[in-house]
C-alpha cells in the first residue's frame, strides 16, 4: 500500500515534475544539501537526512535520491518505507538509479509503486536515459552500464560499451569503475602484474582528472606493484583531495613508518609523530566513529606523552580543511 507521500504524487506527470524552473535551490537549501552530502560522505546517514530533506523539499532530485540511499543504509541496505518514498520521488524527477533501487526493492511487484505507463522500472530507466546518452551526456552513459544489467534481457556487451564511452567522454566514475573491474578480475589476466597494470591505466586517468577515490585506488595499486615512491605521491594527493584513507596514511607514516605491511611509508618523508597524532585527532573530531577510535588506540603506544601533547596543539591545523574529508561513496554503490 502506498504511503501518503506516494499518493500525493500519483496525479503528477513526469513532464510536470521535470520542469527545470521548479528546482533551482536558494542559498539556504544549497548549503543544506552540501552539508547533507558531506555527512553522507563520512557515513553519517542519520545526521545527513535532515539537511538533505531541506534540498529535496525544494525540488532537488539528487537530494531525493540520496535520501533514499541514506534511509536504506539505516536498515543495513534493505528497503524501508522512507527509502521507498524518496526513491519514488527521485524516479519521478528522472533519476535512473532511483528506478533501479525501486526494482531492487520490489516496489512495483510488492507495493504497486510502478512507472506511470508500465510495470518495469529498469525499462523505464533505459527509455529515459538512452536518449540522453546518445546525445552525449556522459553521466547518462555511465548509468547505462548498470541499467543494461538490470533490464529483462541483460546485455553485458552494451553495458561495457557504454561504460567505455562514458570514460572516453570524461566521466571519472566510469574510469574508476573500469579500474575496479580490471583490478578485481583475477581470471581475465595472465598474472597479477598484468591485472594491476590494466587497473592502473584507468585509475590514473581518473586521478589525473582530480577524482580523489581514484587517487586512493591508484596509490594502492602502485604500492601492490611495488612502486612505492609514486604510490606515496598519489596517497598524499588523495589526502589533499579529502580522501579519509589518504589522510589516515599520512598520519600512520608519520607515527610508525616501519610497522608491519607499511610498505607505502618507505618513500614518505622523515616521520613526525606529533604531526601524525595531530592528524589522527583531527580525523577523529571531524569523522568520529569506531575507525578513528581504533586508530588512536593502535598508534597511542608509538607516540610519547610529549609528542601527544604537541599533537594536541597542532590538531587545529588539520581540522576542517577543504575539501572536507570523505570516503567518496559511489552514487550507485552497495
Amino acid at each position: 500500500m502506498r504511503s501518503n507521500l506516494l499518493t500525493t504524487l500519483v496525479g503528477l506527470t513526469l513532464a510536470t515534475l521535470l520542469s527545470p524552473s521548479a528546482f533551482a535551490l536558494n542559498e539556504e537549501a544549497q548549503a543544506a544539501k552540501e552539508e547533507g552530502m558531506r555527512l553522507y560522505g563520512i557515513r553519517r546517514a542519520d545526521t545527513a537526512i535532515p539537511y538533505l530533506e531541506q534540498a529535496a523539499e525544494a525540488g532537488d532530485a539528487e537530494a531525493m535520491y540520496y535520501l533514499g540511499e541514506a534511509n536504506r543504509r539505516l536498515v543495513m541496505g534493505n528497503m524501508n518505507q522512507a527509502a521507498l518514498d524518496w526513491y519514488y520521488q527521485a524516479a519521478q524527477h528522472g533519476e535512473p538509479y532511483a528506478m533501479l533501487r525501486l526494482f531492487d526493492g520490489g516496489a512495483c511487484e510488492l507495493g504497486d509503486v510502478c512507472p506511470e505507463n508500465g510495470d518495469d522500472w529498469p525499462q523505464e530507466a533505459l527509455e529515459l536515459t538512452l536518449p540522453k546518452a546518445e546525445a552525449g551526456d556522459a553521466e547518462a552513459m555511465a548509468a547505462l552500464y548498470h541499467i543494461y544489467y538490470y533490464v529483462e534481457v541483460p546485455d553485458e556487451d552494451e553495458a561495457m560499451a557504454w561504460l567505455h564511452r562514458a570514460a572516453e567522454a570524461g566521466n571519472v566514475n566510469a574510469m574508476n569503475w573500469l579500474g575496479e573491474l580490471a583490478r578485481n578480475d583475477e581470471r581475465g589476466y595472465a598474472n597479477d602484474t598484468e591485472r594491476l597494470e590494466a587497473a592502473e591505466v584507468w585509475f590514473r586517468k581518473a586521478a589525473e582528472a582530480g577524482y580523489a577515490l581514484s587517487m586512493n585506488n591508484l596509490a594502492a595499486t602502485l604500492s601492490n606493484l611495488e612502486r612505492h615512491k609514486e604510490a606515496w605521491q598519489w596517497m598524499t594527493k588523495a589526502s589533499e583531495a579529502g580522501h579519509i584513507n589518504g589522510r589516515g596514511w599520512l598520519a600512520a607514516c608519520n607515527i610508525d613508518p616501519n610497522g608491519q605491511d607499511m610498505y607505502l611509508c618507505h618513500s614518505s618523508p622523515a616521520p613526525d609523530p606529533a604531526k601524525g597524532w595531530a592528524i589522527l585527532l583531527a580525523i577523529h573530531e571531524e569523522v568520529p566513529g569506531s575507525s578513528s577510535e581504533n586508530a588512536l588506540r593502535a598508534f597511542r603506544d608509538n607516540v610519547t606523552p610529549e609528542q601527544r601533547a604537541a599533537g594536541e596543539g597542532m590538531k587545529d591545523e588539520w581540522l576542517n580543511l577543504e575539501p572536507p574529508l570523505s570516503y567518496f561513496p559511489e552514487k550507485f554503490g552497495y
